[in-house]
This record gives structure tokens, C-alpha cells and sequence, in this order.
């Protein structure tokens, strides 16, 4: 579970038939990327150029890189990556953001931004970058916004593939499943530290809006 790209990393030969010895779910694809991207720009007034935080050495980062592109231009807007391989490397990457005029912040999924989760949201919103988090547990520490699957309840999916296999099921005939639940959380306390006005609509659409 939580594997990107299950085919690029060909860990199976594709969605519908993993044809191999693994199955599972997937949690990240074309779409999510898009709305991420979207909903950052209906928050932040005249955004054109976004921050990608990335770990050049992780192997699923040329994929993010490639559909966050694909993505951003497809709405207007300009992504540059940015590259912290190690906690250490986070504060510069932030302080390049702003030197190279960014106007906001998305990260990249993966276990240094998850690793880094508590310190990001603060560099960011020192240098006045909203930052777009991917889940709950990246959001929850004062990112401005998250869009993503919801990673309890692919934990509880996982737990049905187990169920499945333990009582006999191939791996090789059980589809990789897609995420089917999202979260989309807005924390109002950093939009008013930013400046920004979250417009009611947007609050509506919300799953969690904190105070």
C-alpha cells in the first residue's frame, strides 16, 4: 500500500492484471496531481509559479515530477523542482524557493517529506509560502491546504487484499485498486497568517477546516 506508480516501479504488469506475486493500492495518479494544483490556485491570488520539494534520490520522483508537470501546465501554472535529499537540505530548498520567486509550496509524497512533516509547514510559512501538503498526517502541522487519499481507510483496504489472500486468492487476479476516499483540509489559523481570504465555497468543498 501507498506505492505511486505500481506499474513504472514494476512491481505489477498493470492495474486491471498485476500478473505476478503482488497486488495492493495505489495512492497517487494524474488526477490527484491536478486537483492539488488546482485548489492552490483558487486560493492564492495571481499564483503562476509553484515550489516542488522533491528528493532527487528517491526512486518514484521522476514520475512525481513528470505528472506534477504535466499537471501545472495544464492549468497555467509554472512548477520548478527543488531538491532536499536529507533534513539538512530542507532549509536551503525553502530559501531557493523564495530567491527564485515562487509563490507557493507542493511536496512530493515520499518518507523525507513525511520524515520532515513537522519541520516543512514551519519553513514554509516563515518565508510566507502556502504550502500544499498530500495527506492528513503532512497537513496537520500547519500547512495552508492537503488533497489526498485518505490513509486510514487504504489501510483498512489493505487489510481486505490480506484477507483475500490468506483464504486462497492469487495476488496475480486481484486488481490494484485506486483510492476511492479523499481529504481535502484548509487550515484557516495559516491562510490568515499568509494574508489570504478562504473563500467560503472552498470551505464548503473542505473535509476539515481548522480554526
Amino acid at each position: 500500500m501507498f506505492v505511486p506508480d505500481p506499474v513504472g516501479m514494476k512491481l505489477v504488469e498493470s492495474f486491471a492484471k498485476p500478473g505476478g506475486n503482488a497486488t495492493g493500492l495505489a495512492n497517487f495518479g494524474r488526477d490527484i496531481a491536478g486537483k492539488r494544483l488546482q485548489l492552490l490556485k483558487q486560493l492564492v491570488p495571481g499564483l503562476s509559479r509553484v515550489g516542488f520539494l522533491i528528493n532527487s534520490s528517491l526512486p518514484a520522483t521522476s514520475m512525481y515530477v513528470h505528472v506534477m508537470k504535466d499537471a501545472a501546465a495544464q492549468i497555467g501554472l509554472m512548477l520548478n523542482n527543488f531538491d532536499a535529499r536529507s533534513l539538512d537540505e530542507m532549509e536551503p530548498a525553502f530559501d531557493l524557493m523564495v530567491k527564485s520567486g515562487m509563490q507557493a509550496a507542493a511536496i512530493e509524497q515520499g518518507g523525507t517529506a513525511y520524515q520532515a512533516r513537522a519541520m516543512i509547514p514551519k519553513l514554509a510559512l516563515a518565508r510566507r509560502l502556502p504550502l500544499m501538503a498530500y495527506s492528513k498526517e503532512t497537513f496537520e502541522y500547519g500547512a495552508l491546504l492537503s488533497y489526498g487519499p485518505d490513509n486510514v481507510e487504504m489501510t483498512r483496504r489493505s487489510a481486505v487484499y490480506t484477507d483475500k489472500i490468506l483464504k486462497g486468492a492469487k495476488p496475480s487476479d486481484i486488481p490494484v485498486e485506486e483510492p476511492t476516499k479523499f481529504e481535502f483540509l484548509i487550515n484557516l489559523k495559516t491562510a490568515k497568517a499568509l494574508g489570504l481570504d478562504v473563500p467560503i465555497y472552498l470551505q464548503q468543498l473542505a473535509d476539515e477546516v481548522i480554526e
